[in-house]
C-alpha cells in the first residue's frame, strides 16, 4: 500500500526558488520569495554557542545573548522596543549548545530597518551594568524554579549522565553558581571574541525578491569583519555508556514523580534518523501518544503522562522515554516501558501504524510551511544540517521508503534497555511488595 501523497512538488521550497548566496564576509543568506504576503520572517544563527563557555562560567553564552537587546551604541533598551512596538514587528535571541539563534518578523518594508536593527545587536551591543543585574536575577529565579520541577531536574539529570564529558551534558544557561561567577566585563568580552560573520546563516521569507535581501543584508552585515573569531570546533563522538546507570533525585514537598529513561539515538545526519522519527511517533507519539502512553496510561492507569522524544542534533541524539506518575507505581511504570521497547526491538510494527503515520507526517509538511517563519525555519534546518536545497521536495518519497524492516533494524541499533539511564525525580519512590 502506498501513501496519497497530497503535497504538489512545485507548492513546496527548493532549489529553482531558493536562493543561497554567500556574502565576502563569509555570511550565508538564504532567500525565499512570497510575494503573495505582505510581511517577511527571518531566522539565523552565528557560531557562538555554550560550547564556547568556560566551564566555571557556564552560562555565558546564554546571558550574553540575552543581553544584545538591552540596549545599543545607537538605541537604548526602551528604545529598542519602542521601535519594534512602533511598527509590530519581533526580533529575539536565544542561545544554544552549537549556536546563538535569532529570529524576526515585520512587514516587508520594514524588512530594512529591522535588519539594521539585527545589525546593532549583533555588532554594537552595550551590556548596560543595570540591565546585566536584572538578566543574572531573572536567571537565578529561573534555576530556583528549576530546583523545585520534577521533570526539568530529570531531563537534566538524564542529560549529564547519557552525553558525560560532552558539551550536550550541560545546560546551555548553566548553573546558579557559574552564572554568579560571571562578571558584568565578561559579556563584551564573549561579545567581542566570539560574534563575527563567520558561520552565520540568515534566512528571509516573504515579500522580498533575493535582489533586495542581497542588497539589503549587504548594506547592514556585509562590513562586519572580526579577525578574532575562532573557527567553531569540532565535537567529538559521544561515547555510549557500557552499563545501565539509575539515579532518584529527591525533591521534597512533592507528590508526583517525574521519569525519564533511555540512550543514544541517531544524530540529525544519520541515516537511520528518519525510520527512527517514524518509529518514535508510533512508540511515543502517535494518536492518544502511541503505544508508550496506551499501554502505561490508558490501559494500565499507571502515569498521569507518558511520551517518547526522539533529539537529534549535529553530534548525538537522544531516544527518551518518559512518565509522570505516583510514587508506587514507578517500579510498574518502568517495566511496562521496558517490555514495549523488547516488543518494539523484536517485532515489527503494524501495517496500519506504520501508513497513519507517514500519511501524518507528508500531510503536516505543507501545514509547517504555510507561514514565511516556518518556511524561513525549514530552510535554515537544510542548511544548518547540510541537508540539501531539494530536501523538501523530495521529503514524500524518503517517507514514503521507510518499511516497518527498516525501523525495526533501527530500533535494534538504537534501543539498549541494558545500557538506559534511567532517573526519577520528586518524593522517594515506594516499593509495593
Amino acid at each position: 500500500m502506498t501513501v496519497v501523497n497530497k503535497v504538489t512538488r512545485h507548492s513546496l521550497p527548493g532549489p529553482e526558488d531558493i536562493s543561497r548566496t554567500v556574502l565576502p564576509n563569509g555570511i550565508v543568506l538564504l532567500v525565499r520569495s512570497n510575494q503573495i504576503s505582505p510581511s517577511v520572517s527571518f531566522s539565523g544563527y552565528l557560531q557562538a554557542g555554550s560550547f564556547y563557555d568556560p566551564r566555571e562560567k557556564l552560562g555565558l553564552s546564554t546571558f550574553t545573548a540575552a543581553g544584545l537587546m538591552r540596549g545599543t551604541a545607537l538605541r537604548s533598551f526602551q528604545q529598542i522596543y519602542d521601535d519594534l512596538e512602533t511598527v509590530g514587528a519581533s526580533l529575539g535571541f536565544s542561545s544554544s549548545t552549537h549556536t546563538v539563534g535569532f529570529g524576526g518578523r515585520s512587514l516587508a518594508e520594514d524588512l530594512p530597518m529591522m535588519l539594521k536593527l539585527l545589525a546593532e545587536c549583533l555588532q554594537q551591543p552595550v551590556f548596560p551594568p543595570e540591565q546585566v543585574e536584572k538578566l543574572r536575577a531573572q536567571a537565578l529565579t529561573s534555576f530556583a524554579i528549576r530546583a523545585q520541577d520534577t521533570a526539568d531536574m530529570a531531563s537534566l539529570t538524564f542529560d549529564e549522565i547519557l552525553f558525560a564529558g560532552h558539551p550536550y551534558a550541560l545546560p546551555e544557561d548553566g548553573y546558579k553558581e557559574t552564572v554568579l561567577a560571571i562578571q558584568a566585563a565578561d559579556l563584551p568580552a564573549f561579545h567581542q571574541q566570539h560574534y563575527g560573520p563567520h558561520g552565520m546563516v540568515l534566512s528571509i521569507a516573504g515579500a522580498v525578491t533575493p535582489e533586495e535581501a542581497i542588497d539589503q543584508v549587504g548594506e547592514s552585515l556585509g562590513a562586519w569583519t572580526n579577525p578574532q573569531q575562532p573557527l567553531a570546533p569540532e565535537l567529538s563522538p559521544v561515547e555510549s555508556l557500557t552499563q545501565p546507570v539509575r539515579r532518584h533525585i529527591f525533591i521534597p514537598g512533592k507528590s508526583q514523580i517525574d521519569l525519564v529513561l533511555g540512550g543514544l539515538g541517531p544524530k540529525r545526519k544519520d541515516p537511520d534518523f528518519q525510520a527512527a522519527s517514524i518509529g518514535n511517533h508510533i512508540l511515543g507519539q502517535f494518536g492518544m501518544m502511541g503505544r508508550i502512553g496506551d499501554i502505561v496510561r490508558e490501559k494500565s492507569g499507571l502515569a498521569y503522562s507518558a511520551s517518547t522524544s526522539l533529539n537529534a542534533w549535529i553530534s548525538a541524539g537522544s531516544w527518551e522515554f518518559s512518565a509522570g506518575v505516583s510514587p508506587e507505581n514507578v517500579g510498574k511504570v518502568i517495566d511496562l516501558i521496558l517490555a514495549e521497547v523488547d516488543r518494539f526491538t523484536t517485532e515489527p510494527v503494524s501495517q496500519e501504524e506504520l501508513q497513519d503515520t507517514k500519511s501524518a507526517y507528508i500531510g503536516n509538511l505543507p501545514l509547517g510551511l504555510e507561514s514565511n517563519a516556518g518556511v524561513s525555519r525549514s530552510i535554515l534546518n537544510i542548511e544548518r544540517f547540510q541537508l540539501g536545497l531539494d530536501y523538501l521536495l523530495n521529503y514524500a518519497a524518503s517517507i514514503e521508503k521507510i518499511t516497518a524492516e527498516s525501523i525495526l533494524e533501527t530500533a535494534q541499533r538504537h534501543l539498549n534497555p541494558a545500557i538506559f539511564v534511567t532517573i526519577t525525580a520528586g518524593p522517594q519512590p515506594i516499593e509495593v511488595g
